[in-house]
């Protein structure tokens, strides 16, 4: 695997390193040793399959809070998305930035995002699955999101909604109490 630190400390681009012959190839998804050499220390505890129909579909931004934050390891299987992530520790140089990237499900890439970050993506192909793998349980009441269209972040998604859940349609405008009013 091949490890590419993102501009928000803590989340990584991981490239799966195909050895190829003429029946295919074989990649390393999964090392706990190597992930935590390199800085990804995550003891998955569930891992889960999202399947979206349609090219558009917007899910997220989702993230727990303590004591359920959770790391995710990322994959698309199927397809491709928009991915974006966005720094909600407040003690870190790059609280409330975000970074975008594209996963592809031709290019064997995932993206690792660390605990207290909030994710989210939209499809860019019909039928686009992925996995993840995921370093706490779901616990609902941990749960919390951020709208796509929230004015405090202005993402620039690529497409416009094709789909999106009533529940992440209907998060409130993000509230921080050191959030600079002035903008």
């Amino acid at each position: 695997m091949k490890f590419t630190a993102l501009s928000l400390e803590g989340a990584f681009v991981v490239d799966l390193e195909l050895i190829s012959d003429h029946r295919g190839f074989n990649a390393r998804q999964w090392c706990a040793r190597e992930l935590a050499a390199n800085g990804i220390p995550i003891e998955v505890v569930q891992s889960n399959v999202i399947s979206n129909r349609r090219r558009g579909t917007l899910r997220g931004f989702h993230y727990q809070v303590e004591p359920n934050q959770e790391s995710k390891l990322f994959r698309v299987t199927r397809g491709a998305i928009f991915d974006v992530i966005i720094d909600l520790r407040k003690s870190s140089p790059t609280y409330r930035e975000w970074v975008s990237i594209e996963l592809k499900a031709n290019e064997y890439r995932m993206l690792f995002v660390p605990e207290g970050f909030a994710q989210g993506f939209q499809t860019l192909e019909d039928d686009t699955e992925l996995i993840y793998q995921v370093s706490a349980f779901y616990t609902p009441t941990d749960g919390r999101g951020i709208r796509h269209d929230d004015p405090a972040f202005a993402i620039p998604w690529p497409l416009e909604v094709s789909a999106i859940s009533e529940a992440d349609r209907s998060w409130p405008d993000f509230e921080d109490p050191d959030r600079d009013h002035r903008r």
